[in-house]
């Protein structure tokens, strides 16, 4: 969390020069929100259609300057869809669940629904790598810490921190029988 809050320290003390009366409280109450404003302000997806925004940023510091009361919730940031572009239509017409067999492994799967519940303190660089890590093995195929290295072009450290974190948030789970260190998503 160092570079939100020394971002945070110079945000306040240039507020101050400019006047305002600005204190470090909202940033201390707010700090995943913050730092999640200021990448949503700055990431860009072209290929997935995502496109940097500051409306996040500009509620936090109309709360901050304007004493406005807008909700900061870090689930609002989130970017959704990356997975689901496509919906299931159901139909009107109503399957026959006693005679007839009925493939649901060719539909995608909203992991969306199953994040939100589990965890919205992510931050929207972790939470796309949980929708490219799910794209690519979803609930059934185990991965281990190389192809999550590989896959998300992290290294070492930084890929360890992440199945540890998604384990902690009970997103993955440890599997047995594949050799040390595999992992497979939770259904």
């Amino acid at each position: 969390m160092e570079q939100p809050l020394c971002t945070a320290v110079f945000f306040i003390k240039y507020l101050k020069t400019l006047g305002f009366s600005a204190t470090n409280d909202i940033f201390a109450e707010n700090v995943w929100y913050f730092r999640n404003a200021l990448v949503r302000a700055n990431y860009t997806n072209l290929q997935k259609g995502i496109h940097e925004t500051t409306e996040y940023l500009e509620a936090f510091l109309r709360n901050l300057l304007l004493n406005e009361k807008n909700e900061l919730h870090n689930r609002k940031l989130h970017i959704s869809g990356l997975l689901n572009e496509e919906k299931v239509d159901i139909g009107d017409t109503k399957v026959d669940i006693e005679n007839e067999k009925v493939d649901i492994q060719d539909k995608k799967v909203d992991i969306e629904s199953a994040l939100s519940e589990k965890s919205s303190d992510f931050s929207v660089k972790t939470t796309i790598h949980i929708h490219r890590l799910f794209e690519k093995f979803g609930f059934d195929e185990v991965f281990g810490r190389s192809v999550v290295m590989e896959l998300l072009e992290l290294k070492g450290s930084g890929a360890s921190k992440l199945l540890s974190n998604l384990v902690k948030a009970d997103i993955i789970e440890p599997v047995s029988g594949y050799g040390k260190g595999k992992y497979k998503f939770k259904k």
